[in-house]
């Protein structure tokens, strides 16, 4: 399992890139992650809408209302053009911080 604090500054990406294949709404966004993950990372709900706040006060992401379920319409969200435009700033990011954090973690690790 992949610990929250090790994901925090990508869970961004990883609902943007969802959102660019399609609309969607947080419980399916949520069971993407765990699916595509392989069960690796579990993101919380606290967690997902927190997220989806930030995104959407920063332009990444609009929200509107789709079916009705228990009484009250589910929200989905959707990839705006600047969020686009974030996620591929963020993926060139990912390649860079793996090219700096290679060369050291894939050394052979030594026991003392």
């Amino acid at each position: 399992m992949i610990s929250s604090d090790a994901m925090r500054g990508y869970n961004d990406a990883l609902i943007l890139a969802i959102l660019q294949q399609g609309d969607s709404y947080g419980y399916k966004i949520g069971k993407e992650i765990r699916e595509r993950t392989d069960g690796q990372y579990l993101i919380r709900e606290t967690t997902l809408y927190a997220v989806f706040n930030r995104l959407s006060k920063n332009g990444y992401i609009d929200d509107y209302p789709g079916d009705v379920t228990n009484g009250k319409p589910r929200t989905y969200y959707r990839i705006t053009p600047s969020g686009r435009n974030f996620l591929a700033v963020k993926a060139a990011e990912w390649e860079r911080v793996k090219t700096v954090v290679d060369p050291f973690l894939k050394q052979p690790i030594t026991n003392l």
